[in-house]
């Protein structure tokens, strides 16, 4: 019974990681599901309220990374409104649509078509927007997995 919640668990993390490239799929709560099946199948007294609110302002952080870096860096290359959207919709679509780059090139394409479309930017201002949604993406993947795995390094810490 140990190893398979221990399989579970490991596969909550890895799905979490997963995550990372398909956006749909829900990082934070799949940690939160390991942590309570370990909970759950051994107990919760190594898991204390320090570790809850720890894991809690890192739940926070990972919710929030997304919006703020990719807000930060459309905003920075004077993005609109409508490339926000655009890029959003590319996130979501580009990994199913064309599996791993899809994830890059969706929110690019999207993005330079919505400045150049609905904003009537130039190319130049609508290709430098676009490089900066997927520069917003790369910084927020990398932050977003840095934190998961200080969240996943910090449950090892309380249960060992």
């Amino acid at each position: 019974m140990t190893a398979v919640l221990w399989l579970l668990i490991v596969a909550c993390f890895i799905a979490a990681f997963a995550g990372l490239v398909y956006p749909v799929i829900p990082s934070a709560p799949l940690l939160i599901i390991g942590f309570l099946i370990y909970g759950f199948g051994f107990g919760f007294s190594e898991l204390t309220w320090t570790f809850w609110v720890i894991q809690s302002i890192f739940i926070f952080l990972l919710f929030t990374l997304d919006y703020l870096v990719s807000a930060y860096t459309v905003d920075k290359r004077g993005g609109s409104k409508a490339a926000k959207v655009a890029t959003t919709i590319g996130l979501i679509a580009g990994p199913f649509i064309l599996p791993g780059i899809g994830l890059l090139i969706f929110p690019f394409v999207f993005a330079i078509l919505a400045e150049k479309l609905i904003d009537k930017k130039t190319w130049q201002a609508s290709v430098s927007i676009g490089i900066g949604t997927v520069l917003g993406i790369l910084s927020s993947a990398l932050l977003k997995g840095l934190a998961m795995l200080l969240m996943i390094a910090i449950f090892i810490l309380y249960i060992v």
